[in-house]
């Protein structure tokens, strides 16, 4: 078990974080330099001391030009022009705050996108995490400022929300006017008394509306549902309607006008009523008439809700527009008088202001309108829900979403999706604008954040928090825990230890934790990232059950639920174990997966230095995230895949369903920091791990030294690193990727390095290091294929880390076969013949095959059915058809499977045995056999089947210590 940090550590890290000023702001709104204290917090909160093996800060790693520095520009460009007060609008817009005009980006980032926009806020988190990464990859200003205009931002917001709504005045019919801004919420709320029991009446009123949903009120005065007189700006036929009732919708008398009210422009509206005769009017005409209303507001009695924007129907929407004068008169206007209200204010108009109600709204700050009638109602501006229940309370819509889901036994997203997920978009988003820039202010609003939700959470019964977290959909956290966790370590306070352990999960956890697999039929990305926050849970608890938990889920991914690509998932759910081939759909691999699969990997490396995670990392990175992205610059969208469809010619999608969602967020961050893995450190500063071979250079201030690789990996072969700065004694360990089994040779200034590489390892070489030392990698490549776990005959092709897809409109799988021109050392590669001027692409039956990681939107075959009809060797046929076991496993599979052969002589051999015990299990005929054996003997198979990498030196016995 892990040591616990103890209350010493805890005190330090927050004594740390009390120790951090308040950071001063000079007109251009940069920050002073951090204090060593707020570096040394920051430390804390990247690095547990559990930690065997940490990162480097991506300041640390610059990327050199490259696939991965190409991927990125593209990533840099779109987060340099795109406006961030479009990211703001929606939460502007929900603390009643100007908006500026600003456009919110739409989709799931808007009030218009799927389920109502019930996630918006999540993106902009994802774009605020982006930028700090962009800042310390790059360094350039225009992406803290960035920062430093959203921060400022959203302080303002929640600083709105704590208090009551105050008027946003802007230009008016005649003078000022009051705007209600689509997302705010508010309303206008009036005494008890406004209507005044009278028999006759006129309302009277200019607005501006600014969106166009049905059923919005420009007022609303009624008890509930079954007593009240209204008008709509729309009904459902999308005209004004008035209606009055004390029996419900089916008791109203109504006027309907004929024609919609234009968006963004001023429009007078009065409804008068007097002698059993109604008249609606707009901009001054007589638009309907009723000469059947008997109903007046003396018979509604004195009414409770009063309202200027808002329904006694909970369901109907808020009104998002202005609001230029309000009257009520207890009589009827003429048409003459209501016609000259369209040229100037009641007061100087025949009509004179309302007797029983006036408002000009001329307010400019403040939550309350002045009645000039003379009767003193004066009205106050409300939000529909009140107000947070925290003054922590920072997001794009109200607290509804998180009150609802406590008391929720079933998912309706359309109802509550995923509040705390959202939460921890901004909380990461705001925590890591602070990691990076030092901007007190979003240290202040991530620990804020959290003191609210232990405020709301740690008052729960733990069943109704088991029940929630257990919600598809709508109880999904993302990656808070992780967040919170690394919060804590900055902040030291209890509560925020808490507050995290209040996500535990625990069927989850005690079922992962015993290494049962329970996956089958849960939402996969609702579940990745928990795992990767238990494990920093184990950090600050030594909680054995976490770690465990995360090492063992991990294990039920991979491989049992993973595609060649890296991907995971079916429309965005797991199927059963080993089950691949049975889900493969047009909706596989969910983009955000296979970001949160790096992010476990690389966290549980940080524990266990198991090989297999960094196998994994190279996967998932060089192929499903290097891939999700399209190679081609945007300025309104980041151009990233939701789900990568392997059905035979899916054409990727990078501009999913309505825009700004989770995977374009999650894509937008795995952009920025494809670097954050290449190297890593032991704690002790001992060893220095090469992970990825990318062109990069890392800069190692505390071994002072600096470390260069040259590479156009995966384009070659191999890759060198090359000493710089002063000299240092550390072991260089050198991943030796699992599918290196052509060989993997190290050489120190041109001398080979003793040992033997083994694939699936760590090649460690241990010396002093000194300025100019240069070490050469090559790392011959081989053609393998991949079998689905439930359908060994589809395949999928790899090319050493690279996945190579078939570039064809067929819809139907391809069926190819590989063996005919395989050599005596297994590669398969001689069967495809490389396209020329084009690195990684090659053809095989008139199909060109391509990487997987370019970003194209050709139709694309990931996997193929592998047909071998016959026995054949080289150029060599035998006649005999290719039988096959009740597993699926072929003649030549299994022959094949004991490659590399070291002579013609051996695969004849290998032939011959496994003739023998095919024929004696009655799977194939002696006289076939026989003819199978003459074939290998006659066959011609090369020896040399790769082309050697044109960088590799020769080796020779030299300097360098192998450590064990």
């Amino acid at each position: 078990m892990a040591r616990p940090l103890s209350r010493r550590s805890l005190l330090q890290a927050a004594a740390l974080a009390a120790a951090v000023p308040a950071i001063s702001h000079s007109a251009t709104g940069r920050a002073s330099a951090a204090p060593a204290a707020v570096q040394e917090a920051q430390s804390v909160a990247v690095t547990p001391s559990t930690w065997t093996v940490q990162p480097f800060a991506l300041d640390d790693v610059a990327l050199r030009p490259g696939l991965f520095a190409d991927k990125r520009q593209l990533m840099l460009d779109h987060a340099r022009g795109y406006d961030v007060n479009r990211l703001l609008q929606v939460f502007r817009a929900n603390a009643g705050l100007s908006t500026g005009g600003a456009v919110a980006p739409g989709g799931w980032e808007g009030l218009d996108g799927e389920a109502n926009g019930n996630l918006r806020g999540h993106y902009t988190g994802h774009f605020l995490t982006m930028l700090s990464q962009a800042y310390a990859g790059t360094g350039e200003q225009v992406f803290v400022e960035k920062i430093r205009t959203m921060i400022g931002a959203l302080t303002d917001v929640r600083a709105a929300l704590r208090k009551d709504p105050a008027v946003l005045s802007v230009s008016g019919r005649f003078g000022t006017a009051a705007e209600h801004v689509r997302g705010s919420y508010q309303y206008v709320d009036l005494p008890a008394a406004v209507l005044g029991g009278a028999s006759a009446i006129t309302l009277s009123t200019w607005v501006k509306p600014t969106h166009d949903a049905d059923w919005t009120r420009v007022f609303d005065f009624g008890n509930n549902t079954t007593r009240y007189l209204y008008l709509a700006a729309r009904n459902a036929a999308g005209v004004p309607r008035f209606a009055i009732t004390t029996n419900g919708p089916g008791g109203e008398q109504g006027l309907d006008g004929t024609a919609a009210l234009p968006l963004d422009q001023w429009s007078h509206l009065a409804v008068t009523i007097a002698g059993g005769t109604g008249t609606l009017y707009v901009n001054g005409a007589a638009v309907a008439r009723n000469s059947a209303m008997s109903l007046t507001p003396a018979a509604l009695g004195t009414l409770t809700n009063n309202w200027l924007g808002r329904s006694n129907f909970a369901t109907d929407p808020v009104f998002a527009g202005a609001y230029d004068e309000f009257n009520i008169w207890s009589r009827a206007l003429t048409a003459a008088e209501v016609t000259q209200l369209q040229s100037s204010r009641a007061a100087d108009a025949p009509a004179g202001r309302g007797d029983l109600a006036s408002y000009a709204f001329d307010e400019t700050s403040g939550g309350t309108f002045a009645d000039a009638s003379g009767r003193g109602l004066t009205a106050t501006l409300r939000r529909t829900w009140g107000g947070p229940s925290h003054p922590g309370f920072l997001a794009a819509y109200p607290e509804t979403q998180f009150i609802d889901l406590e008391s929720r036994t079933a998912s309706d997203y359309t109802k509550v999706w995923a509040p705390y997920y959202t939460a921890h978009k901004i909380l990461r988003g705001v925590l890591d604008a602070y990691l990076t820039t030092d901007d007190a202010r979003a240290l202040d609003l991530a620990s804020g954040m959290c003191d609210w939700m232990h405020s709301r959470l740690s008052k729960l019964p733990e069943a109704t928090l088991q029940r929630m977290w257990g919600l598809f959909s709508s109880g999904e956290f993302g990656g808070i825990v992780e967040a919170i966790c690394d919060l804590h370590a900055i902040t030291g306070k209890a509560e925020h230890l808490a507050l995290a352990q209040l996500f535990d999960l625990d069927r989850l956890i005690d079922n992962s934790a015993a290494n049962t697999d329970i996956l089958d039929g849960l939402h996969a990305n609702q579940h990745i990232p928990i795992f990767t926050g238990y494990l920093r849970l184990y950090d600050a608890t030594g909680e054995a059950r976490y770690l465990d938990a995360a090492r063992n889920f991990w294990g039920m991914v991979v491989p049992h639920r993973m595609y060649g690509i890296g991907g995971t998932s079916t429309a965005e759910f797991w199927k059963a174990r080993d089950v691949i081939a049975g889900t493969i759909s047009d909706t596989t691999a969910e983009t955000c997966c296979a970001y949160n699969m790096l992010k476990l990997s690389r966290t549980l490396f940080f524990h266990e230095q198991q090989p297999k995670y960094m196998d994994y990392y190279e996967r998932a990175l060089y192929n499903q995230v290097l891939g999700s992205k399209q190679d081609k610059a945007d300025a309104e969208k980041p151009l990233v895949t939701y789900f990568i469809g392997l059905t035979p010619g899916h054409v990727r999608d990078y501009t999913p369903k309505q825009g700004t969602t989770c995977c374009e967020g999650t894509g937008m961050e795995s952009a920025t920091k494809y670097q954050d893995s290449v190297y890593f450190k032991a704690a002790d500063g001992s060893v220095l791990y090469v992970n990825l071979y990318s062109p990069s250079q890392l800069h190692w201030p505390e071994r002072g030294v600096t470390v260069t690789q040259a590479t156009g990996f995966p384009r070659e072969q191999g890759t060198t690193l090359t000493i710089g700065g002063g000299s240092a004694a550390f072991a260089l360990r050198l991943r030796v990727p699992s599918w290196a089994t052509a060989g993997f040779q190290v050489t120190v200034n041109g001398s080979a390095v003793s040992g033997t590489p083994t694939p699936g390892s760590y090649f460690t070489v241990s010396r002093t290091w000194r300025s100019g030392d240069t070490v050469r990698i090559s790392m011959p490549f081989r053609l393998r294929v991949e079998k689905a776990l439930d359908d060994p005959a589809l395949q999928t092709l790899l090319y050493g880390p690279v996945n190579l897809v078939g570039r064809n409109s067929s819809t139907s799988h391809l069926q190819l076969g590989l063996y005919r021109n395989a050599g005596l050392s297994g590669d398969l590669l001689p069967s495809l013949a490389p396209v020329s001027g084009k690195p990684l692409h090659y053809t095989l039956a008139g199909t060109e095959f391509a990487p997987f990681f370019e970003g194209t939107e050709a139709p694309t075959h990931a996997y193929f059915r592998r047909s071998e009809p016959r026995v054949i060797f080289g150029n060599s046929d035998s006649g005999v058809a290719n039988p096959a076991k009740s597993d699926g496993t072929t003649l030549l599979d299994e022959i094949w499977a004991g490659a590399p052969f070291g002579s013609k002589g051996a695969l004849v051999s290998r032939v011959r045995s496994t003739v023998n015990a095919w024929v004696t299990a009655g799977l194939l005929s002696q006289a076939g056999g026989q003819a199978v054996v003459r074939t290998a003997e006659t066959g011609d198979v090369r020896l040399l089947t790769r082309r050697p990498d044109p960088r590799a030196e020769r080796s020779t016995p030299g300097a360098g210590m192998l450590e064990p």
